[in-house]
């Protein structure tokens, strides 16, 4: 049986979302954000890919399993429905499934990968959303959703 994590680094820092990797002995994180830039420092695709390199982990962008523009709106705005209906729609593209296929031989081969978005809970994000369909295309892979430490709970 093998496991395909999710992780959100809203209200994250660097150190905790790797720490949190780390801990759950994942292989490869897989950044599933459209745009992989942030505001918050450490979350760019650069200084992510860095981050986790410095842990031993790989660093894998799938850009067409990202959300479109107006789903990201929607998020934004706390239209659930209507960011995973726009969602929904961007996974029936080709680009989409190229990636999906991807995604789900590096699991069927045993790679134990974390798909990454911004948002704390996977409910909310369309990262669920994409592990639901690795979940259904292969039997036996089991979803854990990793909650990394909010900045306030760090240690100094």
């Amino acid at each position: 049986m093998s496991r395909l994590f999710t992780i959100g680094y809203e209200g994250a820092t660097p150190a905790a979302l790797n720490d949190a990797l780390v801990t759950a002995g994942v292989d490869v994180l897989v950044d599933i954000r459209a745009v992989a830039n942030s505001r918050r420092p450490g979350f760019s695709k650069r200084a992510l890919s860095a981050g986790v390199d410095e842990r031993g982990l790989g660093y894998l962008h799938l850009r067409a399993l990202g959300t479109p523009a107006e789903g990201r709106a929607a998020a934004r705005a706390g239209r659930h429905a209507e960011m995973k209906k726009i969602f929904a729609e961007q996974l029936e593209t080709d680009a989409a499934q190229e990636d999906l296929a991807g995604l789900i031989q590096l699991v069927r081969d045993g790679r134990k990968l974390c798909l990454l978005c911004f948002e704390r809970e996977p409910e909310h994000c369309h990262r669920m959303m994409v592990a639901e369909r690795v979940e259904a295309a292969l039997t036996g892979v089991t979803l854990e959703h990793l909650h990394p430490l909010p900045a306030s709970f760090e240690r100094p």
